[in-house]
């Protein structure tokens, strides 16, 4: 059943993705949603396992619905690393790595905001 579970959220997390790379300054250079969603995601990913999840004591396949499923689908790595490749391959580079800076130090920060609002949401 978790496959299922995971398989449904997953689907979800994917059409919402694709909704905001079509919504969310389609057409740019700079791939604004994929850094959207990742950073987005990596806050809601810490945030969800650190409070939510033990808040609520969800079921594991629930969890896993939610953080692999619909999180996974949800933020992309390979999109990252193919939209660096063809920012320094448009002669780019500059660009290229300010994307992967804000994406790697923004995903790290925006995690540990996660896990501090998550904590306080515990102590709450």
């Amino acid at each position: 059943m978790i496959y299922l579970y995971v398989g449904l959220a997953g689907a979800l997390g994917a059409i919402l993705r694709y909704w905001i790379g079509t919504v969310f300054l389609p057409g740019s250079v700079f791939p604004w949603s994929t850094l959207f969603v990742n950073l987005t995601g990596a806050f809601l990913l810490a945030w969800l396992t650190t409070s939510i999840f033990k808040k609520y004591h969800l079921p594991p396949d629930i969890a896993a619905a939610i953080s692999t499923g619909f999180i996974g689908s949800f933020t992309t790595f390979s999109a990252l690393s193919v939209e660096t490749v063809e920012l320094f391959e448009n002669g780019h580079a500059v660009m290229g790595m300010a994307y992967v800076f804000a994406s790697i130090a923004g995903g790290l920060i925006m995690s540990r905001i996660g896990f501090r609002a998550g904590k306080e949401g515990q102590q709450a």
